[in-house]
């Protein structure tokens, strides 16, 4: 829970409840508006929320506030978890509970400043998409595919033309034709490196393979 009370403490009460009595084992809050804040930095917020939900298998909830209320057993699993970059909204949603989200409206904070800068951000959101996605890596044999395709193609028209109409530009097309084909089988490669190295990091991180919720 933020100091500055921009995490309203009206909510512990129903937060409370929701764990004991409602049978959750957490409860967390999230933003749906963002009022006071830069629009430039909303944007890109929202954005980043956007992509990671179709990049990452971990639920990540638009707007989620690290201000939750959690169970013993969450809490140690979340404690569980060994690796040193900890991206926290990743982790709350990788280990699985049952959760309950209360919304509220952005409460402007009533002293201080953010230490947030955008360039903190940005780096924020990029140890989040490095810590709960592989996409990045995968992305390298996507377009070297592309690259090897647009390069075969290319030769092709090349080849059909100067049959046609000869080749009056001595051979430059054809040179750039082999050059954007061996770009192409260089960044598939590196994108086979990328799935194995992909496959380390994930071992490198040892988590756990599953998580008891309760022992009988």
């Amino acid at each position: 829970m933020d100091a500055d009370l921009q995490d309203p403490p009206s909510l512990l009460p129903k937060m409370f409840d929701e764990i004991f009595n409602g049978g959750y084992d957490c409860v967390a809050t999230r933003r749906v508006s963002r009022k006071g804040e830069p629009k430039i930095r909303s944007f890109f917020a929202r954005m980043f929320y956007r992509i990671m939900r179709r990049i990452a298998k971990t639920d990540i909830v638009d707007g989620a506030r690290d201000y939750r209320l959690m169970s013993r057993a969450m809490v140690d699993s979340i404690v569980s978890m060994k690796e040193y970059t900890r991206f926290s909204k990743g982790i709350f949603g990788w280990v699985g509970f049952n959760t309950k989200w209360l919304e509220f409206e952005n409460v402007e904070r009533r002293k201080g400043e953010t230490k947030w800068s955008f360039w903190g951000l940005f780096k924020y959101s990029l140890e989040g998409i490095m810590g709960f996605s592989t996409a990045p890596l995968a992305m390298a044999s996507v377009l070297g595919l592309f690259f090897t395709f647009l390069a075969f193609v290319a030769i092709v028209f090349i080849i059909i033309r100067t049959l046609i109409f000869g080749d009056p530009t001595n051979g430059w097309p054809s040179m750039a034709c082999i050059i954007i084909f061996m770009g192409g089988i260089q960044l598939f490669c590196v994108g086979i490196l990328g799935q194995y190295l992909s496959k380390v990091y994930l071992e490198v991180k040892n988590r756990p393979i599953y998580i008891v919720k309760e022992k009988i």
